[in-house]
Protein backbone atom coordinates (compact mmCIF):
# COMPACT_ATOMS: atom_id res chain seq x y z
CA UNK A 1 0.00 0.00 0.00
CA UNK A 2 1.38 3.42 -0.45
CA UNK A 3 2.08 5.85 2.17
CA UNK A 4 0.58 9.04 2.32
CA UNK A 5 2.20 12.56 3.44
CA UNK A 6 -0.02 14.94 5.28
CA UNK A 7 1.20 18.67 5.96
CA UNK A 8 -0.65 20.69 8.45
CA UNK A 9 -0.60 24.14 9.03
CA UNK A 10 -2.50 25.03 12.61
CA UNK A 11 -3.94 28.53 13.41
CA UNK A 12 -5.55 29.58 16.70
CA UNK A 13 -8.87 28.88 14.94
CA UNK A 14 -8.64 26.97 11.83
CA UNK A 15 -6.07 24.77 10.11
CA UNK A 16 -5.25 23.68 6.28
CA UNK A 17 -3.88 19.71 5.49
CA UNK A 18 -2.54 18.86 2.04
CA UNK A 19 -1.74 15.35 1.23
CA UNK A 20 0.58 13.45 -1.01
CA UNK A 21 1.08 10.10 -2.12
CA UNK A 22 5.18 9.24 -1.62
CA UNK A 23 5.49 9.68 -5.61
CA UNK A 24 4.37 13.23 -4.57
CA UNK A 25 0.59 13.67 -6.09
CA UNK A 26 -1.60 15.62 -3.99
CA UNK A 27 -4.42 13.87 -3.36
CA UNK A 28 -6.29 16.13 -1.01
CA UNK A 29 -5.71 19.80 0.02
CA UNK A 30 -8.28 20.77 2.87
CA UNK A 31 -9.16 23.50 5.54
CA UNK A 32 -11.32 22.71 8.45
CA UNK A 33 -11.91 24.60 11.72
CA UNK A 34 -10.08 23.56 14.84
CA UNK A 35 -12.67 21.47 16.51
CA UNK A 36 -14.01 17.89 16.57
CA UNK A 37 -15.88 18.44 13.50
CA UNK A 38 -12.71 19.56 11.77
CA UNK A 39 -10.48 17.00 12.62
CA UNK A 40 -13.13 14.59 11.19
CA UNK A 41 -12.95 16.01 7.85
CA UNK A 42 -9.52 15.90 8.02
CA UNK A 43 -9.45 11.98 9.42
CA UNK A 44 -12.02 11.29 6.23
CA UNK A 45 -9.75 12.87 4.15
CA UNK A 46 -6.80 10.62 4.84
CA UNK A 47 -8.59 7.28 5.27
CA UNK A 48 -10.36 7.99 1.96
CA UNK A 49 -6.75 7.70 0.29
CA UNK A 50 -4.54 5.68 2.84
CA UNK A 51 -6.99 3.17 4.90
CA UNK A 52 -4.24 2.01 6.95
CA UNK A 53 -3.63 5.23 9.21
CA UNK A 54 -0.44 3.38 10.15
CA UNK A 55 1.17 4.28 6.50
CA UNK A 56 0.06 7.70 6.88
CA UNK A 57 2.94 10.25 8.61
CA UNK A 58 1.58 13.60 9.45
CA UNK A 59 3.97 16.99 10.20
CA UNK A 60 2.98 20.51 11.88
CA UNK A 61 4.72 23.33 13.17
CA UNK A 62 4.97 23.84 16.68
CA UNK A 63 2.19 26.95 17.36
CA UNK A 64 2.73 26.99 21.12
CA UNK A 65 -0.91 25.86 22.54
CA UNK A 66 -2.84 25.79 19.58
CA UNK A 67 -1.27 22.68 17.86
CA UNK A 68 -1.89 20.54 20.71
CA UNK A 69 -5.04 19.12 20.22
CA UNK A 70 -4.89 18.34 16.60
CA UNK A 71 -1.63 16.42 17.49
CA UNK A 72 -3.18 14.73 20.38
CA UNK A 73 -6.35 13.60 17.82
CA UNK A 74 -3.77 12.41 15.47
CA UNK A 75 -1.72 10.27 17.56
CA UNK A 76 -4.89 9.10 19.25
CA UNK A 77 -5.79 7.73 15.61
CA UNK A 78 -2.32 5.85 15.01
CA UNK A 79 -1.12 8.74 12.66
CA UNK A 80 2.74 9.16 12.91
CA UNK A 81 2.69 12.91 13.52
CA UNK A 82 5.69 15.06 13.63
CA UNK A 83 6.17 18.70 15.26
CA UNK A 84 8.53 20.79 13.15
CA UNK A 85 10.31 23.78 14.67
CA UNK A 86 8.98 27.06 12.32
CA UNK A 87 12.15 28.34 11.68
CA UNK A 88 13.16 25.00 9.84
CA UNK A 89 9.84 25.76 7.60
CA UNK A 90 10.51 29.28 7.08
CA UNK A 91 14.27 28.32 5.69
CA UNK A 92 12.27 25.43 3.35
CA UNK A 93 10.13 27.70 1.77
CA UNK A 94 12.61 30.59 1.12
CA UNK A 95 13.87 27.75 -1.28
CA UNK A 96 10.62 28.23 -3.46
CA UNK A 97 10.15 30.95 -6.16
CA UNK A 98 6.60 31.35 -5.16
CA UNK A 99 6.86 34.25 -2.41
CA UNK A 100 2.77 34.32 -1.79
CA UNK A 101 1.78 32.91 1.61
CA UNK A 102 -1.10 31.26 2.21
CA UNK A 103 -2.42 28.79 4.75
CA UNK A 104 -2.81 25.91 1.57
CA UNK A 105 0.13 27.21 0.72
CA UNK A 106 2.10 26.69 4.35
CA UNK A 107 0.20 23.31 4.15
CA UNK A 108 1.68 22.15 1.39
CA UNK A 109 5.24 23.49 2.31
CA UNK A 110 5.27 21.39 5.37
CA UNK A 111 4.18 18.36 3.63
CA UNK A 112 7.24 18.90 0.99
CA UNK A 113 9.91 19.44 4.15
CA UNK A 114 8.26 16.39 5.60
CA UNK A 115 9.00 14.37 2.26
CA UNK A 116 12.31 15.80 2.09
CA UNK A 117 13.25 15.33 5.70
CA UNK A 118 11.48 11.80 7.01
CA UNK A 119 14.55 9.94 7.68
CA UNK A 120 16.38 12.78 9.42
CA UNK A 121 12.48 13.58 11.40
CA UNK A 122 12.09 10.03 12.48
CA UNK A 123 15.26 10.26 14.18
CA UNK A 124 13.80 12.91 16.20
CA UNK A 125 11.37 11.32 18.22
CA UNK A 126 10.10 13.34 21.06
CA UNK A 127 7.29 11.64 23.33
CA UNK A 128 4.11 13.54 24.40
CA UNK A 129 4.56 14.61 27.69
CA UNK A 130 8.18 16.52 26.63
CA UNK A 131 6.55 18.41 23.74
CA UNK A 132 3.38 19.35 25.71
CA UNK A 133 6.45 20.57 28.68
CA UNK A 134 7.92 22.56 26.26
CA UNK A 135 4.60 23.95 25.12
CA UNK A 136 3.86 24.97 28.68
CA UNK A 137 7.29 26.17 29.27
CA UNK A 138 6.76 28.86 26.52
CA UNK A 139 3.68 29.74 27.17
CA UNK A 140 4.94 30.19 30.68
CA UNK A 141 7.62 32.40 29.49
CA UNK A 142 5.21 34.10 27.38
CA UNK A 143 3.43 34.81 30.20
CA UNK A 144 6.23 35.82 32.85
CA UNK A 145 7.37 38.74 29.86
CA UNK A 146 3.34 39.99 29.95
CA UNK A 147 3.39 40.00 34.04
CA UNK A 148 6.75 41.98 34.39
CA UNK A 149 5.04 44.50 31.33
CA UNK A 150 2.15 45.17 32.91
CA UNK A 151 4.36 46.20 36.37
CA UNK A 152 6.41 48.61 34.57
CA UNK A 153 3.36 49.92 33.16
CA UNK A 154 1.83 50.39 36.71
CA UNK A 155 4.72 51.93 37.76
CA UNK A 156 4.82 54.63 35.36
CA UNK A 157 1.88 55.23 35.91
CA UNK A 158 1.72 55.91 39.06
CA UNK A 159 4.70 58.03 38.76
CA UNK A 160 2.40 60.29 37.30
CA UNK A 161 -0.89 60.27 39.54
CA UNK A 162 0.45 59.09 42.70
CA UNK A 163 4.21 59.44 43.22
CA UNK A 164 4.94 59.61 46.62
CA UNK A 165 3.05 56.15 47.27
CA UNK A 166 6.15 53.40 45.70
CA UNK A 167 9.08 55.10 48.17
CA UNK A 168 7.02 54.06 51.35
CA UNK A 169 4.98 50.83 49.74
CA UNK A 170 5.63 47.36 48.04
CA UNK A 171 3.30 48.16 45.11
CA UNK A 172 2.42 44.71 43.75
CA UNK A 173 0.87 43.26 47.36
CA UNK A 174 -2.99 42.00 46.93
CA UNK A 175 -4.01 44.31 49.94
CA UNK A 176 -2.04 47.39 47.94
CA UNK A 177 -3.43 46.03 44.32
CA UNK A 178 -6.81 45.99 46.05
CA UNK A 179 -5.88 49.61 48.09
CA UNK A 180 -4.98 51.26 44.00
CA UNK A 181 -8.17 50.34 42.28
CA UNK A 182 -10.22 52.11 44.61
CA UNK A 183 -7.91 54.87 45.20
CA UNK A 184 -5.44 55.09 42.38
CA UNK A 185 -4.19 58.67 43.66
CA UNK A 186 -3.50 60.94 46.20
CA UNK A 187 -6.11 63.54 45.52
CA UNK A 188 -8.67 60.59 46.12
CA UNK A 189 -7.12 59.35 49.11
CA UNK A 190 -7.25 63.27 50.44
CA UNK A 191 -11.44 63.16 49.68
CA UNK A 192 -11.93 60.03 51.53
CA UNK A 193 -13.06 59.25 55.16
CA UNK A 194 -10.32 57.75 57.18
CA UNK A 195 -12.53 54.65 57.93
CA UNK A 196 -12.57 54.12 54.44
CA UNK A 197 -8.62 54.47 54.70
CA UNK A 198 -8.64 51.75 57.30
CA UNK A 199 -10.84 49.16 55.74
CA UNK A 200 -9.13 49.33 52.49
CA UNK A 201 -5.98 48.55 53.59
CA UNK A 202 -7.23 45.40 55.78
CA UNK A 203 -6.08 42.06 54.87
CA UNK A 204 -8.94 39.61 54.47
CA UNK A 205 -9.39 36.93 56.57
CA UNK A 206 -6.77 38.09 58.94
CA UNK A 207 -9.54 40.04 61.35
CA UNK A 208 -9.27 43.40 62.37
CA UNK A 209 -5.51 44.35 62.73
CA UNK A 210 -4.18 46.10 59.75
CA UNK A 211 -0.99 44.83 57.92
CA UNK A 212 1.59 48.01 58.23
CA UNK A 213 4.73 45.24 58.30
CA UNK A 214 3.48 44.03 55.15
CA UNK A 215 2.08 47.13 52.88
CA UNK A 216 5.09 49.30 54.78
CA UNK A 217 8.05 47.26 55.47
CA UNK A 218 10.62 50.00 55.46
CA UNK A 219 8.56 51.59 58.74
CA UNK A 220 8.05 48.40 60.26
CA UNK A 221 8.06 49.19 63.99
CA UNK A 222 8.15 53.14 63.60
CA UNK A 223 5.27 54.55 64.46
CA UNK A 224 6.13 57.56 62.22
CA UNK A 225 6.39 55.79 58.98
CA UNK A 226 3.20 53.33 59.32
CA UNK A 227 1.00 56.25 58.82
CA UNK A 228 2.46 57.95 55.92
CA UNK A 229 -0.33 56.47 53.60
CA UNK A 230 -3.34 58.39 55.34
CA UNK A 231 -0.12 61.47 55.40
CA UNK A 232 -0.29 61.71 51.95
CA UNK A 233 -3.61 62.34 51.55
CA UNK A 234 -3.68 65.05 54.40
CA UNK A 235 -5.51 62.66 56.93
CA UNK A 236 -4.13 62.26 60.48
CA UNK A 237 -3.72 58.65 60.60
CA UNK A 238 -3.57 58.37 64.80
CA UNK A 239 -7.57 58.89 64.30
CA UNK A 240 -7.69 55.80 62.61
CA UNK A 241 -8.68 52.79 64.95
CA UNK A 242 -7.14 49.84 64.33
CA UNK A 243 -3.50 51.94 63.74
CA UNK A 244 -2.18 51.85 67.56
CA UNK A 245 -2.42 48.51 67.82
CA UNK A 246 -0.18 47.51 65.30
CA UNK A 247 2.37 50.12 65.49
CA UNK A 248 5.36 49.18 67.15
CA UNK A 249 5.00 45.75 67.05
CA UNK A 250 7.84 43.32 65.85
CA UNK A 251 5.94 40.79 64.48
CA UNK A 252 6.50 40.92 60.86
CA UNK A 253 3.49 39.05 58.15
CA UNK A 254 4.08 36.84 55.37
CA UNK A 255 3.65 38.94 52.04
CA UNK A 256 -0.19 39.09 50.77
Amino acid sequence: MDRLFVGIDISKSTFSAAGLTDEGVEVFLISGPMDATGFASLAEAIRANCYDFSQVVAAMESTGCYHITLYSFLLSAGITTRVINPLLISNFAKLSLRKTKTDKRDARTIVKFLMANEEALSQVVISVDVQELRDLSRERESLSHLITATKTEIKRILGTIFPELESIAILYTRVMIDFLKKYPSARLVKETKPKAIEKALKRKGVGTKLSYCVIFPRYCGHTEGLGRILNLGGVEWKNVRGIGSTVGSSRRRQYV
